[in-house]
Parts: C-alpha cells; structure tokens; sequence
C-alpha cells in the first residue's frame, strides 16, 4: 500500500516493524517465489496496486486468469476486517478498484497485442527462432534485401514471401550481400512454422502497440495496470517467450536513459516466470539477461514470480535484488536443495534460521528481503502480507468488457492488412507472369511467322518450277509446232 506523499510502498509487518520497499530501489529488480497455494498472487496484487496507486505503471501477466478483480473493489468480511486492524489500516484502508487495461494477443480477452517483423528485428527473432550463426546471417541479409528493395515486413507472410523472394534471386542477390544457401534459407523458412501455428500470426501484424500506451496514468494520476491474459498464451511457450522479451526490448530501445529515479517509470510482473527459460536456448537466456542488466537505467523494474529461486538462470537470479520468499515445502532431496538455495540468496537474520522457516511459513507470510534506501540488502525479515484492496477472485466477463469500451484501447481490436511485402512481391509475380506470359506469346506468334515465311518459300519455289515446266512444255510445242509446219512444207513441195 503507498501512503500518499511516501518514498515506499507497505508490504506488510514484521512483529511492529512495517516492511516497506523503497521506491527508488524498485527499478533493481525483485523476485517473488513460493510453492503453489502460498499467497505470491496476493503479493503480486499488492505491489501492483501500490505502485499503481504511487503513480507508476504496471504490465502484470495473469496466468490463471484470477486476477482481472483488479477493476472491482474488495469484499467486507470479518477475516478482511480482522487483518485491515492486524496490520494498523483502519484509517487509511478502503476497498477500491484500479485502473486496469485488458490485454490478449488472441484478441479474446483483450485488447489485441501486435508488433511487425520490422520491429522485431532480425537478431532478436533469429535468437527467438533458435537459429545458428549462419542462419541468423542469413536472416540479417534477406532483412537487408527488403529494407533496400523497400520491402515493409509486417506480418508472417512477408517475412515467407521476401523469404521465397530471395531464394528465386539468391545468384544475383550473392555476389553483392553474400552467399546465400538454398537450404539455409528453407531452414529459416521452416524455423517459422511453431510460432506461426501457436499464433504467430496474431501477433505479427498492425495496428502495432506503441508502447506509450502502456505507461499511462488515470485521470487521478494512478498508473495503469496493463494486465495481459495468458491463460492461453502460456500454453504457447515459443509466442509467450517472444512477446514478453520483445516488450523489454522494445521498452529498452525507446525510452531514455534516466539512472536513478525516485520512482520505477514502470514495473513489470512476469508470473510462472519458469516457462520463459524452459527448455530455452542459452543465446536467448543471454539476452533475457542482458536486458534486465540493462532495463533499470530506464527506470524499468521487473519482478519474476515462480516456486522457486531455482527456476530462474542464475546470470538471471544475480539480477534481481527485491526478495519475497513464501513457503516452499521440503518433501524430496531435490526440494531441500532448493530451500537451501533459496535460503542463501538472502541476507541471513541472527534472530531465525531461513532455511528452517521457508518450510514453516504460512498463507501469507514471506521472508522478505528489499534494498534500502543506499541499495544495501536488508536482512531478511520474517513478514506477514498485506491484503489487497481490490476483489480476490476474478471479475465477471461483463465488467470486464465496460472496461475495455472505457479504456481508449479499441483501436487496436480491429486487424489492418495494409499493403507490405507480400502485396508488392504479389503484384511483381503477376507483372513477371504476365511479361512471361506475352513473351511467350511473341516467340509463338514470331515462330508462327517463321513458318508462313517458310511455307511461302515453299509455295513460291513450286510455283516457280511450275511455271518453268510450262515454259518448257510451251517452247516443247514451239519446237514441235515448227517441225509440223516446216513437215507439211516439204510434203506440199514433193507433191508437186
């Protein structure tokens, strides 16, 4: 909960002590972990509603689907009312709603999520695709050869057709970009086909989100809490994958450089962060990384929530610096390990043993570790959580669509298929097919020619060797004519 005119947010008691995460230190990044049942979507709800309430906008991923109550206020109950005094919030607390936008990359339950392929870029998406060196060469080049023939990629079919394209053209295209192989090409063509099939298409494509659109503040002043349904996107791992590196890069790239703020520009929460680095090639955990080394100087926090520790990379774990540990359950020697691990990344308390406490806290209790104010670790402290004010369950399917005709959001819903790569290599296969084609047609009408010039050749030397057997016939009948006359001549004299 954020106190108006505070520089923290109250997460909860430790015994009297308040625990608090200071404002200025929520850009380093955090870690909210715990076995299944534990109580880190109530932590996640309540971090987001303080920052929403201090000014700051979220990006909340909701696994489950439980967490769209954001937009209804709480619910009076006695064990509400019971904690609302445990935790000394009689005269601040008020059960509320927040300003929340609806997001779906399927367009379902949201507003829809795009970007182009353009904006993507060709090394984030040969990282996403899993390509190797030579393939993501190849890629950089077909990238290459659009951008020069002012090819726009928009969508998946430009990318396929540019991809075609360039094939059909690879021996011109070679002696000026590169060797370019027939089956490296159909390799990238093919590395399209999972993210294609889990929605690909879907998200490729325009009106793209500017993602000034995610920072914005009501008219209160109290951030926007951006929440995107997941519930069928996490059962895409490669789309879910791509989406969410694509926003911290996107967010990366476009926002300026601001060091230290007093306050986050924006916080992120990425649950079930496990599927963003199963089974995920080490170049994209590198550039996972990367980016959040990077993202903090652009006033970007970001808060994985998982079981456990374990299931974050460790150049990834190193990272995040804000801890909330909730209960996480000992049964196997695998899950002791993780306890253990899990104990150790917190700056041990004299007055407990963090290792034996992970396994005996309950519904609502964490051991939390946040940076102070000169961004030392804190020692961990044994904390009950705070309650939300917003409602506990999901909203009805009604008050969440008056929320999205309210938001501003509607111009995304609609898909716009503007003219782009496939329409203009489209349109220069007709104009080959029909130059191709009257070609054709003049060699036919020119062999044609040929023939009639022929054939008249033939005509012409038949009725010249006609003509001439007429002569010869005719002079024949002159010759014979004149021995008739000159015989009838001789007769007529020897008569007499």
């Amino acid at each position: 909960m954020y106190f108006s005119g505070s520089d923290s947010i109250y997460m909860g008691l430790s015994g009297e002590e308040r625990i608090c995460l200071p404002l200025s230190m929520a850009n380093r990044h955090g870690l909210i972990s715990g076995a299944s049942g534990t109580g880190k979507t109530v932590t996640m709800k309540v971090m987001a509603e303080s920052f929403s309430d201090a000014g700051v906008p979220v990006f909340l991923c909701d696994i489950k689907g439980d967490v769209s109550g954001l937009i209804v206020p709480g619910e009076q109950n006695e064990n509400m009312e019971k904690r609302i005094d445990r935790f000394g919030l009689r005269d601040t607390f008020s059960y509320r709603s927040y300003p929340v936008t609806f997001w779906d990359v399927y367009g379902e339950s949201g507003h829809p999520v795009r970007t182009t392929i353009s904006d993507m870029g060709p090394d984030l998406l040969s990282r996403i695709l899993g390509l190797t060196q030579a393939q993501e060469a190849a890629l950089n080049i077909v990238f290459r050869i659009a951008d020069d023939r002012g090819l726009i990629l928009t969508d998946l079919k430009d990318l396929r057709s540019v991809l075609g394209f360039v094939n059909q053209h690879k021996a011109e295209y070679s002696s000026t970009y590169g060797n370019l192989a027939t089956v490296t090409l159909n390799t990238v063509l093919r590395s399209l086909m999972p993210l294609e099939t889990q929605g690909g298409d879907l998200f490729f494509g325009e009106p793209a989100l500017d993602i000034n659109d995610f920072m914005r503040l009501d008219s209160e002043g109290h951030g926007m809490i951006n929440l995107l349904d997941c519930t069928k996107l996490s059962l895409n791992p490669v789309l879910y994958s791509t989406m969410l590196l694509w926003l911290m890069a996107e967010l990366y790239e476009k926002l300026p450089e601001v060091g230290d703020p007093e306050k986050p520009r924006m916080v992120f929460f990425f649950d079930e962060a496990h599927m963003l680095f199963t089974d995920t090639p080490k170049v994209l955990v590198q550039k996972i990384e990367q980016v959040v080394r990077l993202i903090r100087s652009k006033g970007i926090g970001i808060y994985f929530v998982t079981q456990s520790p374990s299931d974050i990379p460790g150049i990834v774990l190193a990272q995040l610096s804000n801890r909330v540990q909730h209960a996480l359950r000992a049964y196997t020697p695998a899950e002791q390990k993780a306890v253990r691990a899990a104990a150790s990344t917190m700056r041990q308390n004299p007055e407990f043993d963090a290792e034996t406490r992970i396994s005996e806290l309950g519904v609502g209790e964490a051991l939390v570790s946040f940076l102070d104010t000169n961004g030392t670790p804190e020692i961990v402290k044994d904390t009950k959580i705070i309650c939300p004010q917003s409602l506990m369950a999901p909203a009805d399917r009604e008050s969440i669509e008056a929320c999205m005709a309210a938001d501003g959001m509607t111009k995304y819903d609609e898909a716009v298929d503007n003219k782009s790569a496939y329409e203009d290599l489209n349109y220069l296969k007709e104009v080959e097919e029909q130059k191709a084609a009257l070609e054709a047609e003049k060699a036919a009408l020119e062999k044609e020619k040929a023939a009639l010039e022929k054939q008249k050749q033939k005509e012409t030397a038949a009725a010249r060797k006609k003509t001439e057997r007429r002569i010869a016939q005719i002079e024949r009948q002159i010759i014979n004519t004149g021995f008739i006359m000159l015989r009838r001549g001789l007769l007529k004299i020897w008569k007499k």
